[in-house]
């Protein structure tokens, strides 16, 4: 289908769900005529902020950046209350049957909405902006070498630096990274949102990254929108290793750890040497290492890893579903959405992600900073 044909359908269905909001919520709410006119007026600048909000990239300064900002946040006003009319509708529908719906109960409802979807985007905006917290796991290994017990791992995911996601949003996940003095450090991903002309001063912090065995990372999705091969020399100048289907062998206290990478699942569609290949990013490595590692952004890589013979496999790319109620809608797409969970003999631990994309909202689905610690299967 033409890209052309495809942004008509997407702005007209956008029309239409603003406006059946209006129709469903404004005839019921005590706000006079006036009012009404306001909240049409209100709608339709939600309709016209949430496209400019998607081109950040041809958007530059503080007016750009600001119609970035209003439009992410109307974006997140927007979806909640779409969700709570939706589902007023349906109970109004329900309730319609045993004559429990009427006009005593349509305008406080209309309230509720309004005041519903207000207060989730404002703690969705404070889980947000805040620091993402550090969850603490252990993953038992079968067979771990007494070298590799405790073994830490730091996860970073999905930050999505951007317009929204600046240097201190950054500067303040490593300092918090830095402080657990793990092992190892990995990123799974969705670093960024733009170019590296863009960005690069905003995502300097990750050059302060410390850990014994240093700093790791695979490709998301969202790299490859911003330009991967770019990004790449660039984490590298930052003293980043880039692990691109292929793996390192680590010495820690005598005993081998093979952390392998592989390209974001999705990299053929951009480039089809770029093919995401488990065995790949394993093939020669030792066969007594201790503990397999894969860092692979999407869950959905975890059947070829189990096949591969890896142990743990550490994603992200879900947010864990980011806000109520499209957590529920995660598993339609990927395996898993959050947490530790066993696919054959592989771990696979999916975070919800250290950032946030697009609204500047998380609801239900806490960011992350997580401390792995390896321990032998008892």
């Amino acid at each position: 289908m033409p890209s052309r044909v495809v942004v008509t359908i997407v702005f007209a269905l956008l029309a239409a769900l603003h406006a059946y909001i209006g129709v469903q919520l404004l005839p019921d709410l005590p706000i006079g005529t006036a009012g009404r006119l306001l909240g049409a007026l209100l709608l339709a600048a939600s309709f016209a902020l949430i496209p400019l909000s998607l081109l950040s990239s041809r958007l530059q300064g503080r007016i750009g950046d600001g119609l970035i900002w209003a439009g992410l946040l109307a974006m997140g006003l927007f979806s909640s209350l779409l969700v709570l009319t939706a589902l007023r509708d349906l109970a109004r529908i329900a309730l319609s049957f045993f004559d429990l719906m009427g006009p005593r109960v349509d305008e406080p409802s209309a309230i509720a909405v309004v005041v519903l979807a207000l207060l989730a985007s404002l703690v969705g905006f404070l889980n947000a902006r805040r620091r993402a917290r550090i969850v603490d796991v252990e993953v038992p290994i079968a067979g771990l070498p007494a070298a590799l017990h405790g073994f830490t791992i730091a996860q970073i995911s999905d930050i999505h630096v951007s317009t929204t996601v600046r240097r201190p949003y950054l500067d303040a996940i490593v300092d918090a990274v830095n402080a657990l003095q793990a092992d190892l450090v990995a990123i799974t991903g969705d670093l960024v949102d733009g170019s590296v002309a863009r960005l690069a001063a905003h995502t300097e912090p990750l050059a302060r990254l410390t850990a014994r065995h240093g700093a790791y990372f695979v490709t998301g999705n969202h790299e490859y929108y911003s330009g991967a091969e770019a990004w790449t020399r660039e984490l590298a100048r930052l003293g980043v290793r880039v692990l691109a289907n292929e793996h390192v062998v680590l010495e820690h206290e005598g005993a081998p750890l093979v952390v392998a990478g592989v390209n974001d699942y999705s990299a053929h569609h951009f480039d089809p040497a770029q093919r995401s290949d488990p065995a790949r990013a394993l093939h020669g490595a030792p066969a007594d290492a201790g503990a397999k590692i894969l860092l692979a952004h999407q869950p959905r890589s975890a059947p070829a890893a189990a096949a591969a013979g890896f142990d743990l496999q550490l994603s992200g790319h879900t947010h864990g579903g980011q806000f109520w109620p499209w957590n529920h809608f995660v598993r339609l797409q990927q395996p898993f959405t959050a947490g530790l969970h066993r696919l054959q003999r592989l771990w696979v631990y999916t975070s919800r992600g250290t950032g946030y994309w697009g609204p500047p909202k998380r609801l239900g689905a806490p960011s992350e900073i997580t401390r792995l610690r390896l321990v032998p299967l008892q």
